[in-house]
């Protein structure tokens, strides 16, 4: 039986959501055009006032905002609460530019970690499940959101963040954790180093996962089920509009609910600005209906992926979002054609490789080359160069069929990629563009 953590909001009719989002974005933008200069100049640019948003109806009228608007207001220039009202910032991970900082209020906290919560109870969490958290602490928002949701929830957290594996072990199995918390791509190769201590998805006591942060195939949801014994949840969010827990996925895994109470969401054409009709796919917009602080309206995520309100057999009401089908800004362009690391990961693990394997980009004599790096799995391994030469030509026509372009297959030992106990390092692009 599907559980709720806030059935009245979660569940709440679709008239009682519209109204409560006209509520909070009429008086949202009239905060931020009273306190925050900045978003005060965007709006005049665009020619609108708060007196021409009166609904949500109203909201494709206001500028968007972009990361570029980040950097630019850094540290303090979107801050839409006094400094003495602000209690924590949390960090993006980024490693160009100035980092995004966002400001939190105790109210904004509360908020996020109830998110979190829905998340976690979403994936079977009670008060008496062992949730072991093991996204990153500090600055990045997956080890404090899960941690927060988790105490919301009653459930017992342990806090390892991220890394020493043998350690992660060690509490799964003798604190019997059954919710496990952190990305997809640590989540694989916990349960990869679990297989060569002889654990079998039966002796390991987790029941569920719920894994964000980083882009993850249907594929690879399947392979970490499959090694671990679980089932294995999506979880999204961005650090500019609060962290982990902006949507997460029911029971029935047919896309994420968004927390509308909260956010609002849009699809965009990522060119031109217009906002798309439900089940067209574009960029993904955010808009913070309630957060206090650090107030994003309109917010571009760079995110693709498809908005529907078919109505969703776990009786939650809140609009879902489709898997991100990779962003705007990491998609790569090689010889015109647009690849999405997703697509590359979708091949391999039909093929019956491990979610292990690197992107090469590179330009020679003005020509874009594509390298594909991919571990054997230790049945594979063998030093018949035969039998690699005509794996790497199979691998090869998949990714051709699914790219329309072709890419150099280099199959490597096992464990020779460098593993990853945050984001997985996917791709090196070597262009000078």
């Amino acid at each position: 039986m599907e559980r709720y953590y806030q059935p009245e909001i979660e569940c709440a009719p679709r008239e009682e959501i519209v109204r409560m989002q006209n509520e909070k974005l009429v008086k949202q933008i009239r905060r931020v055009w009273d306190v925050v200069p900045y978003y005060r100049k965007k709006m005049q640019e665009k020619g609108v006032t708060p007196d021409d948003i009166k609904s949500i109806d109203d909201i494709h009228k206001l500028p968007f905002l972009s990361k570029a608007d980040l950097r630019e207001a850094y540290p303090y220039g979107l801050l839409a609460k006094p400094l003495k009202d602000c209690v924590r910032i949390q960090s993006t991970s980024g490693t160009t530019g100035k980092r995004v900082v966002a400001f939190y209020t105790q109210h904004d906290i509360d908020l996020w970690e109830e998110c979190c919560a829905r998340a976690i109870v979403a994936a079977g969490g009670t008060n008496e499940d062992v949730c072991q958290v093991s996204y990153g602490y500090g600055l990045f928002t997956g080890g404090p959101g899960l941690n927060g949701g988790s105490h919301k929830v009653g459930c017992l957290t342990v806090p390892t963040s991220s890394g020493n594996t043998e350690r992660q072990i060690m509490f799964i199995m003798d604190l019997q954790a059954t919710i496990l918390c952190c990305t997809p791509s640590y989540a694989a190769y916990l349960g990869e180093t679990m297989k060569e201590m002889g654990y079998g998805p039966d002796d390991i006591p987790l029941k569920a996962g719920i894994f964000g942060a980083e882009a993850w195939s249907e594929e690879m949801r399947r392979d970490i089920e499959k090694t671990l014994g679980i089932k294995a949840y999506d979880i999204y969010g961005l650090t500019e509009i609060s962290g982990p827990g902006v949507s997460f996925e029911c029971s029935e895994q047919h896309g994420m609910h968004i927390n509308e109470d909260h956010f609002y969401a849009e699809i965009i054409d990522p060119d031109t600005g217009e906002v798309l009709p439900e089940g067209q796919q574009g960029e993904l917009v955010f808009t913070c209906l309630d957060k206090e602080a650090f107030p994003m309206i309109r917010y571009r995520t760079r995110d693709i992926c498809v908005l529907t309100r078919e109505k969703c057999s776990c009786g939650r009401t809140h609009v879902r979002m489709r898997k991100p089908q990779g962003r705007t800004d990491d998609m790569l362009i090689i010889r015109g054609v647009n690849v999405f690391p997703s697509q590359i990961e979708t091949v391999l693990l039909n093929q019956g490789y491990a979610p292990n394997y690197q992107i090469v980009v590179d330009r020679v004599n003005n020509t874009d080359t594509l390298e594909v790096l991919v571990e054997m799995t230790p049945e594979m391994f063998t030093d018949n160069l035969g039998d690699i030469a005509d794996r790497q030509a199979k691998l090869g026509a998949g990714l051709l069929s699914m790219l329309g372009i072709k890419a150099k297959v280099s199959l490597v030992a096992p464990k020779s990629i460098t593993r990853s106990e945050g984001k997985a390092v996917r791709v090196i692009d070597r262009r000078k563009i």
